[in-house]
């Protein structure tokens, strides 16, 4: 449904900008969305002495010769606290580093000279213990003019830019032709230098040979040991995303110990690990005999590289390594959403503003996948042990491995292997092997489901009737009993509401047909406010019965159309 009111869209001033709704019956605006075209463009976001590159994941970096001021904040995607200096510049020998195709620092804290040419600015920078910084003012004509930074550098970004900076740096840092010149006694030392090195030129030539050949053979013996037809230098190159080494993620995982393992999934098991700089990771490993494979391990890379949302899970990096391929993410220390809620002692610690909250950041998670990110992601596999849990208990979802992407104009492709988790899958998908953005709708209905009742929808059993969850909450709506649907969970009266519309519009999204499902914007719309909702119609799948007889016909049927049915069953991450 399209929205048909007032809306006021507002560019706030860290650059985002917000969609606001006009809500009646409330009398108050509804924050919409929120979005923000160049995460780069928000004033000062990676803190002092950062850059910032809206192509790399994270996006802020700390300058080259620069380390986080406080790391634990910058493994949160905090960046605000800015860098330091790895070391301290000593104001004599000090030189410069080149950093060019970039936007310049601001220049609050500046001092200019349009006369001056780039030597001369140069050497009136080396003079000024606090000048940080040098570049020309005006790069037209070959350049001319001069501009000094002093104290901190803020807001810098890559881009394509002609502008090129000289960033100060401690003598130690740079090699003799970054330094500055210090002043030489006599031309007779000049000679001395010149012979020493002339004299020992020969011996590190023959060094340099030998090192050459130690590295060739290296290469040579580390391709041997690759599987067969792999090429994992192309496959570097192809992911762009940073490499860990094999060496550094068995000694974070105490050599990938079962005491670090913290859990097993279809690509293989998940390690606790924490780097030598104190970050605390989690390593996806893939299994010699997993059901997923290298596409898998490729794909999920692929859909979740350049994807930046508080409510998807953040991946580090990766490891390449002989037989070895690894996933590195975010460590997330309140492990996975059916840890708690199909637990009668765990479920407690999550009380309804908790499982609210959850529900509406999964669907803003979907919403950015399915709208607002550069690709536009079915995700394919969504259920409980794919929504992982932050320190706060703000909902993250994991595992792409199954992902595929959509074009501006496509909205329904088709597969002859159906792939998912039983329970979650939407019917179309099992029965002929089409999915679309309503295929995650379907499984974001049955999470909804879950999380209010506290019940697996797959094995659900009630004396009354042999339905499965998605069936009883439909008999229980249809007889205005909706509320029994949360058993014994205690829930305040003030939130009565909130749970009869989360039921009302998880009831919605399994609805049987794909057109009768909404899409997730106009989802994320209901659970925001208080207007009437639409009346849901018979959902898909409500007995037990009608998925597993759909996984096997679509099995078992005439072979050129075949689609081969692969369920996957729910396991703790």
């Amino acid at each position: 449904m399209e929205w048909s009111g007032v809306q006021w869209i507002v560019l706030a001033q860290n650059g985002d900008i917000q969609q606001l709704l006009w809500i009646e019956k409330t009398q108050s605006w509804f924050l919409y969305e929120t979005e923000n075209i160049n995460n780069c463009a928000r004033y000062k976001l990676c803190g002092a002495n950062g850059i910032c590159s809206i192509n790399n994941s994270p996006v802020c970096d700390c300058l080259n010769g620069f380390v986080p001021r406080v790391p634990r904040d910058w493994e949160r995607t905090d960046w605000s606290s800015g860098c330091i200096r790895k070391t301290a510049l000593n104001c004599s020998g000090d030189g410069f580093r080149k950093v060019s195709g970039v936007k310049l620092p601001e220049t609050r804290q500046s001092w200019f000279n349009k006369s001056m040419s780039l030597e001369e600015c140069r050497n009136t920078c080396l003079k000024n213990c606090s000048c940080t910084a040098y570049a020309n003012m005006d790069i037209r004509n070959g350049g001319s003019g001069c501009l000094l930074w002093f104290n901190d550098l803020i807001d810098i970004l890559f881009q394509d830019e002609k502008d090129t900076i000289f960033i100060r740096r401690a003598a130690s840092e740079l090699g003799n032709g970054d330094s500055a010149k210090v002043n030489t006694k006599s031309n007779a030392k000049k000679r001395i230098v010149v012979s020493t090195v002339l004299s020992t030129g020969l011996v590190f030539l023959g060094l340099a040979l030998v090192l050459l050949l130690h590295v060739w053979r290296k290469q040579q013996q580390k391709k041997r040991n690759l599987p067969s037809g792999s090429n994992n230098k192309d496959m570097k190159e192809e992911l762009e995303l940073p490499f860990f080494n094999m060496d550094e993620l068995a000694s974070a995982t105490n050599n990938f110990s079962d005491a670090n393992k913290l859990g097993e999934g279809g690509f293989g098991p998940v390690y606790k690990g924490t780097l030598a700089d104190g970050r605390e990771i989690a390593v996806k490993r893939l299994s010699k005999n997993s059901r997923q494979g290298l596409d898998e391990f490729k794909n999920e890379v692929k859909h979740i590289v350049k994807l930046q949302h508080r409510n998807l899970v953040r991946l580090l990096g990766c490891c390449i390594e002989r037989d070895e391929k690894m996933l590195v993410y975010e460590f997330l220390p309140n492990k996975s959403l059916d840890f708690y809620i199909f637990d009668e002692t765990h479920s407690l610690l999550l009380d309804w503003r908790q499982r609210y909250n959850i529900i509406n950041g999964i669907a803003r998670g979907l919403l950015y996948l399915h709208q607002d990110s550069r690709l536009r992601i079915i995700h394919r596999d969504l259920k409980t042990s794919n929504i992982l849990l932050d320190y706060e208990m703000n909902p993250k979802i994991s595992d792409f491995g199954l992902a595929r992407s959509f074009g501006e104009n496509e909205t329904e492709a088709s597969t002859n292997k159906v792939a998912g988790t039983y329970g979650y899958i939407s019917p179309e998908y099992a029965n002929y092997g089409l999915y679309s953005l309503k295929s995650d709708v379907f499984s974001f209905g049955v999470l909804v489901l879950e999380i209010v009742s506290g019940y697996r929808n797959r094995g659900f059993s009630h004396p009354d009737h042999h339905l499965n969850l998605i069936g009883h909450a439909w008999i229980l709506f249809k007889q205005g009993r909706s509320l029994e649907l949360v058993g014994e969970s205690k829930v305040e009266t003030p939130y009565l509401s909130e749970v009869l519309r989360s039921i009302h519009v998880g009831l919605l999204c399994v609805q049987e047909n794909t057109e009768d499902r909404p899409n997730m914007s106009y989802v994320v719309l209901m659970l925001g406010n208080e207007d009437e909702l639409p009346q849901p119609k018979q959902p898909g799948f409500f007995t037990e019965r009608d998925l597993i007889e759909a996984c096997y016909s679509s099995s078992q049927c005439k072979p050129p159309s075949a689609n081969e049915c692969s369920i996957s069953l729910l396991e703790a991450r």
